[in-house]
């Protein structure tokens, strides 16, 4: 069997890197690229001296650390599925996850260890946030063969509605959407990635630290986002991945300059929809226009604007190669090497988001343009139907996001005893009620909000998305049964 192992190309870009720093924090080098077989062999030694096998589970919900990207990298290397868990979850949250995943390990904070033992007869280890906790004495670990469409991880999906799934991302789903990345987004070597995201998520996990490791290039590790830390990076990087909310506090601060930005090549922004205002104002502050690209956790990376020619504001660019998308009854049908092996112990619910002929319907209403270009509108689920009339909120959102005094937007569908449902303007910033509605007149009548309520901030999880479901929740009763 060829061996199609994830860690076997990273081991590969690790010794062509020799001892180029990998991680570094602040001023310190945590780890070269010669530091990496070592560490992943003595974690790697570590997991299945606690029981766990080839194709067994390990379920991690712990602090973002250096120590951590090695638990993920010796998870691949010793044939695991690796299962990374929101750090927000309770420990009552966590036993649906731990009693659906049936891993062999559990990998959690110190503070909840007693708690997480309570609820798995697997073995628990621990490890805090100084990444103190799995004893790893120097081990040898012969890396374990893995076929291309055997298991890497398993991530769950947000869970705004129902229960959270868990999609199967195998080896080549992982290598194939890294390798296309790489090339589209011109990674070398001689890069130097700020890494503010969180490492329990397809963005901070798979998209960023993929395309450091397999390109030999340096990660400046941060463990949270913040617009001071990243600034003083910049001068000494060379790639920024971030949310929409990145960029937001960014354009807001004082340092974001040409100067402070002339060393770097790239901003890539995804995980939500970004601001026309945003990409604007970023433009302008810094001369770069931020790349903004689309993806989900069942496809890794599925779309992006091009490294070289137009990025257009509120598109998210164009299939990657390999990447066939369509559009069938407005929503986004996609196919490719990237989409998972379907959702872990649930082949209902697989069958019925798959078409025939392997495609896999994505649940985001989109438009295509004549060369292909993408641009979200919204989540069918999110879909108003008042008085009969389908309304899809992106295009009222994008209306009330350019007027003075408006923030930013979310626009959901309530329970309207006439109308089924109506049309709810949920904003941020200084504007009020009134003038909002009086300059939505353009469009029709269906369509215009029928309250426009102004509050502090809007909720989101913590990849910035928001919470369109918290919403319909908060204001359900807003009008009389």
């Amino acid at each position: 069997m060829t061996d199609a192992n994830l860690y076997t190309l990273m081991a590969a870009a690790a010794e062509a890197a020799g001892a180029r720093p990998l991680l570094t924090e602040n001023t310190q080098t945590l780890l070269t690229y010669a530091d990496l077989a070592p560490a992943t062999a003595a974690y790697a030694a570590a997991l299945t001296g606690a029981g766990a096998r080839p194709g067994d589970r390990v379920v991690v919900q712990v602090e973002k650390s250096p120590a951590n990207v090695i638990l993920y990298l010796a998870s691949l290397r010793a044939g695991l599925v690796y299962v990374p868990l929101n750090t927000a979850y309770t420990v009552e949250e966590l036993a649906y996850f731990i009693a659906d995943a049936d891993p062999a390990v559990v990998v959690c904070d110190p503070a909840k260890a007693d708690a997480v033992r309570g609820l798995t007869t697997a073995t628990v280890l621990t490890m805090g946030a100084d990444g103190k906790g799995i004893p790893t004495p120097p081990a040898a670990f012969e890396t374990v063969p893995r076929a291309p469409n055997e298991l890497a991880a398993i991530l769950y999906t947000s869970g705004t509605t129902g229960r959270s799934k868990g999609a199967m991302l195998s080896h080549a789903n992982l290598s194939s959407n890294a390798l296309t990345l790489i090339e589209q987004w011109r990674f070398t070597a001689e890069d130097v990635l700020i890494h503010a995201l969180p490492i329990y998520h397809v963005h901070g996990l798979f998209v960023a630290l993929h395309c450091a490791l397999l390109s030999g290039a340096t990660i400046r590790f941060h463990r949270e986002f913040n617009a001071d830390s990243v600034l003083a990076d910049l001068p000494h990087a060379t790639v920024l991945m971030g949310v929409p909310t990145f960029y937001v506090r960014l354009a807001r601060h004082p340092g974001l300059t040409r100067e402070a930005s002339a060393n770097m090549r790239l901003f890539i922004s995804g995980s939500a929809p970004l601001l026309e205002a945003t990409f604007a104002e970023f433009h302008a502050r810094t001369g770069h226009r931020i790349l903004e690209r689309y993806g989900m956790t069942e496809a890794g990376m599925i779309t992006s604007n091009p490294y070289a020619g137009d990025r257009i504001p509120g598109t998210v660019g164009m299939p990657l190669p390999g990447v066939e998308a369509r559009i069938r009854d407005e929503v986004l049908e996609i196919r490719g090497p990237n989409l998972f092996q379907g959702y872990w112990r649930n082949p209902e619910k697989t069958a019925e988001d798959m078409r025939e002929g392997g495609w896999f319907v994505t649940g985001d209403v989109a438009t295509m343009a004549g060369d292909g270009r993408i641009a979200i509108v919204g989540r069918a689920k999110d879909l108003i139907i008042a008085g009969g009339l389908n309304i899809y909120p992106r295009e009222i959102e994008l209306a009330i996001d350019t007027l003075p005094g408006v923030g930013e937007s979310a626009v959901i569908g309530v329970p309207h005893l006439d109308l089924g449902e109506a049309v709810v303007a949920v904003c941020t910033g200084t504007g009020d009620e009134a003038s909002v509605l009086a300059a939505l007149t353009h469009l029709a009548r269906f369509k215009q909000p029928r309250r426009v309520l102004f509050v502090d901030a809007l909720p989101r999880n913590a990849m910035g998305k928001v919470q369109k479901a918290e919403l319909r929740r908060r204001y359900a009763g807003l009008f009389p049964a």
